[in-house]
């Protein structure tokens, strides 16, 4: 069970990231006149948050802020449409940024071993503010300036720039701070400093589908805190609505008494339920939080509005 959940994220993490890769460097071929590859455009315009910054602006004055296009608000749709059914599935399962810090994280794990991923609670909790500062500051200034302020420190657009001159030296620190410390810590940028995470997160709290645990036939083995890489207590919650949880599924995945239905996916009426009628299998979750995601793009496409770049 365990080995089936996790081989299928990382399916799904590879195509995406292999996706980023090919746009990135599509666009750096075409920006260069070295080679035209189909379906490339600046990682800019496929990027969600640059939906949610520029918001300001079209309702302001009706025009986008400097590297957003129409294909922002289309794939902004396609993130919102998933956080409402499934919470933060995204982060977990689709976010290039998030799988690369977790890939290289696994190297620190066989080095560090129980050392790894070791944040003191006290600090860990004020760490966490800092993404909602983050999205202050980056919201504030975007529309005050109407440029892309962010995207000097991002590190997601700077990794995958990382090879051309479109970088400032602050891309360079962001992607070798965000690196470097995921060798100590799980996904650190993720928990700390994501501006669209900040957001992500809050949607734990009442997104349609949960993850849920049956006190009644849980047996406390703790499994599910242990196997959670961002120090959620699963085994002390009902609802895992904490807006650290990237809804990866290891805590389901590990529960020993599974069979039972003690800790699942579940809609967010099954309040006191101790039949498994309103249980949620997880290739079902997986499967309708993906297209949750991918047909508002896919229909953008299809009538030919997913537009990348100004007209």
């Amino acid at each position: 069970m365990k080995n089936r959940y996790q081989r299928t994220r990382l399916a799904v993490q590879i195509v995406f990231f292999v996706l980023i890769l090919y746009i990135s460097v599509g666009h750096y071929l075409a920006e260069k006149h070295i080679a035209e590859l189909p379906g490339v455009a600046s990682l800019h315009a496929v990027c969600p948050f640059g939906g949610v910054v520029t918001i300001y602006n079209l309702v302001t004055d009706g025009s986008y802020i400097q590297k957003i296009h129409p294909s922002n608000l289309f794939v902004m749709g396609g993130l919102l449409a998933s956080l409402i059914i499934a919470g933060a599935f995204f982060c977990g399962w689709i976010c290039p940024l998030g799988s690369v810090q977790e890939w290289f994280g696994k190297l620190g794990k066989r080095v560090l071993r129980s050392h790894y991923n070791k944040v003191p609670v006290l600090l860990d909790k004020i760490l966490r503010s800092g993404k909602y500062l983050m999205l202050l500051f980056v919201i504030i200034q975007t529309a005050r300036t109407a440029t892309l302020l962010f995207s000097n420190f991002d590190p997601y657009y700077n990794l995958f720039n990382i090879w051309t001159d479109e970088i400032a030296i602050t891309g360079y620190i962001a992607v070798f701070l965000t690196i470097g410390a995921s060798f100590f810590v799980e996904r650190p940028f993720c928990r700390y400093a994501c501006p669209l995470g900040a957001i992500t997160g809050l949607f734990n709290s009442f997104s349609l589908i949960n993850i849920r645990r049956r006190a009644s036939t849980c047996i406390d083995c703790e499994l599910c805190d242990i196997a959670c890489p961002v120090g959620i207590d699963v085994s002390k919650v009902t609802v895992v609505r904490s807006p650290a949880c990237n809804r990866c599924l290891k805590c389901v995945a590990v529960c020993p008494t599974n069979e039972n239905g003690t800790l699942a996916t579940r809609a967010f009426f099954s309040r006191k339920s101790d039949t498994r009628r309103k249980e949620i299998p997880a290739r079902i979750y997986i499967l309708v939080a993906a297209l949750a995601f991918l047909l508002p793009i896919m229909i953008s496409v299809f009538v030919g509005a997913f537009e990348t770049e100004k007209t």
